[in-house]
């Protein structure tokens, strides 16, 4: 497959949005929600998947307290995804996580057309990552505080900015600007970290991803902002760079470890999100070999992980 064009059968389709179905044990409702939410899923609903049937559970709380459990002994996970590209992507990426054991992907499906278009707009307003830095949609004018800007719609690919793991990774970038001119986005996504790398004086930027979609989502997504990049698929990431971003999951994190900090230069940085704030300590362990990790930054139970390398 080419990675210049999306085939028909991954291309978006417009109009419609797309559920990814799961089914979860009930030790595993709380981290598939927590990546879904990580992978940008527009929602996710958590159900009984023995409702109407003799193994029907009840969950009840006391009023205005969370239920005793996350999720019940079988639960069905329905998550929501602007594209099907997204929908799908998220299943193979879950199912390369230690803590998806057991759990089973039903299948994506195409949502009854509705006014998706409108309904999605309504619910992205511009989004404030210092404040003069936003990520605005096409519909919306940006602030008038803003001095940096990233054009960015929701559901193309991963990353959009409004999840606390790429609005940690882009304060960073905007704090320590100039970042230096050599950036590698590893698992690029839309190419949001590219772009806003480049929005803070890199110039040689390389963005890869292992899905050929959101390659040229990228290319797609720095040409509405008029910067210059490079995307390609992960074998086009060589040589060493200023400034190593990955907003991933924790556990291929864990695997690449050798390799992103191979890539980063003396004296330059590392940059890891799509960690929470209890896998901290794994991370750590895993990169040890190679660089010393630091939380720099925490929102909403997930944590930002930095090194510099001496």
């Amino acid at each position: 497959m080419s990675a210049d064009q999306p085939t028909d059968e991954t291309r978006p389709q417009a109009g419609s949005l797309f559920e990814l179905v799961l089914l979860v044990p009930e030790a595993a409702v709380e981290p598939v929600s927590d990546a879904l939410e990580a992978l940008d899923a527009l929602s996710a609903s958590v159900e009984d998947a023995d409702a109407m049937t003799e193994a029907e559970q009840a969950l009840f709380g006391e009023p205005g307290m969370p239920p005793p459990k996350e999720g019940w002994q079988r639960s069905r996970v329905v998550a929501l995804f602007g594209t099907e590209v997204a929908a799908r992507e998220a299943a193979v990426l879950l199912q390369a996580q230690d803590f998806f054991e057991g759990c089973v992907v039903h299948g994506v499906r195409a949502v009854a057309d509705q006014d998706w278009v409108r309904l999605t707009q309504s619910q992205f307003d511009p989004v404030e990552i210092t404040p003069s830095f936003w990520i605005v949609p096409s519909w919306h004018e940006p602030p008038a505080q803003a001095e940096q800007v990233i054009r960015l719609d929701p559901g193309l690919a991963f990353g959009t900015g409004t999840h606390p793991t790429t609005r940690m990774c882009l304060r960073w970038t905007a704090r320590h600007a100039p970042v230096g001119p050599r950036v590698l986005d590893y698992g690029c996504g839309s190419g949001i970290l590219a772009i806003g790398a480049a929005k803070h004086g890199a110039r040689d930027i390389l963005a890869v991803d292992i899905d050929p979609a959101a390659v040229e989502a990228t290319r797609l997504n720095a040409e509405a902002n008029h910067v210059q990049l490079l995307a390609g698929l992960p074998e086009a990431a060589v040589g060493e760079h200023d400034l190593v971003l990955a907003n991933i999951l924790a556990t291929p994190l864990k695997v690449l470890a050798p390799l992103l900090c191979a890539h980063v230069r003396p004296d330059g940085h590392l940059v890891l999100a799509g960690i929470l704030a209890r896998q901290a300590d794994e991370l750590k362990a895993a990169y040890a070999p190679w660089l010393a990790l630091d939380v720099s930054d925490e929102e909403d139970g997930w944590i930002l992980m930095t090194a510099r390398k001496a």
